[in-house]
């Protein structure tokens, strides 16, 4: 009897601490892109690093495809999301009230954590469409990206620097990533626009399901803006890293971004950050557009909004930033 009864104690003592810890978790949600481009195994391999320590945080991490960049920041406004991949120009954007958040006013409560892979500009057209350079999209079919994610917000800034508008295409269609590789071999569309790191899974589809090229995005335009803004750079796809495009192709680009909100807590920006950081080889082996990321540069580089504290914390005890 008295084995009996220490067996039953234990038993709810297990219980009980069970739904002590399942209490004490936190979960976290990293909204991304769709499922072909770069953000959604981003969003997978940091919660991939987070679940490697899930049992000593409590911090359980999931991800969720979204619209992209522009749909992440508002979510994370909103509080339906914690987290977000976000391009940095629509970081710089977002906190400061300019472009697409023009209407809805700055997110003051954005905050950064750190900047992740490049994302050059990049058009995919057909090798049948006649588009040799960005010059020739006019008249032609083209995927300008869903409303809400970072492609279409680009290729508006673009738009604007050309003096042009929608109207200038034979059509503008706006579907998500996902769908737009598709729509190129089938012929629905003569070309795609996306801003993306490399390589894609979504341009590797483009360019191996049907003959397509990748196009310079180059000229005095896109000059301009590379020397008026912070966030833009000159960027190069390197030949032969999809077929039909031998040689380098020169665009300019963002670079991807991690954000979340001022009201998420310092304890779990600073556990998330940690998690990436100090093992940040496994980090950068986990997809290909990682291979070359420099810490210092993730921590200091294309991030206009403020840091998080808790991420903020992380960089100073390691030397990331003074």
């Amino acid at each position: 009897m008295k084995m009996t009864l220490l067996a039953t104690a234990a038993v709810l003592g297990l219980a009980l601490s069970g739904a002590a810890s399942a209490q004490e978790q936190t979960f976290i949600t990293i909204g991304t892109g769709g499922v072909t481009g770069v953000y959604y195994p981003t969003g997978g391999a940091i919660c991939r690093m987070m679940a490697k320590t899930r049992a000593e945080t409590g911090i359980r991490c999931g991800v969720e495809s979204t619209g992209g960049s522009v749909y992440n920041v508002n979510a994370i406004r909103s509080g339906d999301l914690e987290f977000g991949v976000a391009q940095s120009d629509v970081q710089f954007n977002a906190y400061n009230g300019a472009a697409a958040f023009a209407q809805t006013g700055a997110i003051s409560d954005l905050r950064a954590v750190f900047s992740i892979h490049p994302e050059p500009f990049t058009v995919v057209a057909r090798a049948d469409s006649g588009i040799v350079t960005f010059d020739d999209l006019k008249g032609k079919r083209v995927n300008i990206g869903n409303p809400g994610s970072g492609q279409r917000e680009t290729m508006e800034v673009v738009l604007a620097a050309k003096g042009w508008t929608t109207a200038d295409f034979a059509m503008a269609s706006e579907l998500q990533a996902g769908e737009q590789s598709q729509a190129l071999c089938d012929n629905n569309i003569d070309a795609m626009i996306y801003t993306v790191g490399h390589p894609s899974g979504s341009i590797q589809e483009a360019t191996t399901a049907c003959d397509s090229v990748l196009v310079n995005v180059v000229g005095p335009e896109i000059d301009q803006l590379v020397a008026d803004t912070p966030f833009y750079r000159v960027a190069t796809i390197p030949g032969g890293m999809y077929r039909g495009s031998a040689a380098d192709v020169t665009t300019f680009g963002v670079g991807a971004t991690l954000v979340t909100g001022a009201a998420v807590p310092d304890e779990v920006v600073y556990q998330l950050v940690k998690s990436v950081f100090s093992d940040l080889d496994q980090f950068k082996s986990l997809h290909p557009a990682f291979a070359n990321l420099d810490p210092v540069q993730m921590a200091n580089d294309g991030l206009s909004a403020p840091l998080h504290p808790g991420a903020e914390r992380y960089f100073r005890e390691v030397g990331l930033i003074k």
